[in-house]
């Protein structure tokens, strides 16, 4: 669960700063992805854990409204449901923002929970994981999936060392800009236009002699490169109107971009189609109230003059 505290600047270490509201809202990377891949028409099986309580029932009940299937989310005796503290800055500059997660119940999770997955991971066109959960569970999927050819989006958030081995079972790693560096150990590359390209080439390149198959970076309101086995690829981000809050706009981008290659586009169209999707996460407030769905992510594609096939999804 998010708890937003809205600003109009980020406070400094040992800073006391009045804000303007507390909201809460259904949050958490591996949920914002769920959610998001279902809004646009996925079948979605999210798998988890929550505590008993009623951030956890809230968690259930959201998800279980917009048609993720739940049945497979551990319910903790022991742990709090997650929780997210996010400060939220808006301020002339524009938004940005700050955020804290306290795990509590994701960390129960474990491949025990998961036993399922054996016979069944095969019949999923992808996997999605991010690092809210332990290390073991996560390298334990991606292995599984690996062997039965089921490619794996690995989001490494936050940023913690990865092993060659689960590095050589993710098909695609998705960081920004920041965790790609933290993973490599290079410095974060910063140009006068805000991107340095060749610098982040320099981490891309590690990250994939690292064991990666194909690096997509996400860099914000700077757009994304993808670093394939095939192509670079590099999108800019759609400017919108009224931007009020970026917390989730890199979860809808990466779980657009896995629906829509699960629905069997191309690596560029994909990105296309993540890129409209994550500009509308940043004009609502909050994680999953600000996911859109699949209706109003091609009206903006159709507003906006898009020409590509993509307008033809259903």
């Amino acid at each position: 669960m998010d708890l937003i505290g809205i600003a109009p600047r980020i406070p400094e270490m040992g800073e006391t700063l009045m804000g303007s509201e507390l909201r809460t809202a259904p949050g958490g990377k591996g949920s914002n992805q769920a959610m998001q891949c279902a809004l646009l028409g996925a079948e979605v099986t999210m798998i988890g854990s929550v505590g008993q309580d009623a951030f956890g029932a809230a968690l259930l009940n959201v998800h279980k409204m917009a048609g993720v299937d739940i049945s497979h989310v551990h319910i903790s005796d022991t742990k709090a449901t997650g929780a997210a503290l996010i400060e939220v800055e808006q301020g002339n500059e524009g938004a940005g923002n700050r955020i804290l997660v306290l795990p509590g119940a994701n960390l129960e999770l474990s491949p025990r929970d998961l036993s399922f997955l054996e016979k069944e991971i095969k019949d999923y066109d992808m996997v999605l994981l991010q690092l809210e959960i332990s290390m073991e569970t996560n390298e334990y999927v991606a292995g599984l999936a690996h062997k039965n050819r089921v490619p794996v989006m690995l989001n490494p958030a936050p940023a913690v060392e990865l092993s060659p081995e689960f590095l050589s079972h993710v098909t695609y790693l998705s960081p920004n800009e920041t965790e790609a560096a933290a993973l490599t150990g290079l410095p974060v590359p910063k140009g006068e236009k805000g991107v340095d390209i060749n610098g982040l080439m320099q981490i891309t390149d590690r990250l994939r002699a690292m064991g990666a198959g194909s690096v997509l970076v996400t860099l914000g309101d700077k757009g994304s490169i993808l670093d394939g086995e095939k192509e670079l690829i590099r999108k800019v981000a759609i400017p919108m109107e009224h931007v009020v809050d970026p917390t989730a706009a890199g979860d809808s981008f990466v779980a657009s971009f896995c629906t829509a290659l699960s629905a069997g586009m191309g690596e560029n169209e994909a990105m296309d189609f993540a890129t409209y999707a994550a500009a509308l996460t940043v004009c609502r407030e909050g994680a999953l109230p600000s996911l859109p769905d699949l209706e109003h992510v091609l009206k903006l594609m159709d507003e906006s003059g898009y020409s590509g096939d993509i307008l033809k999804f259903t």
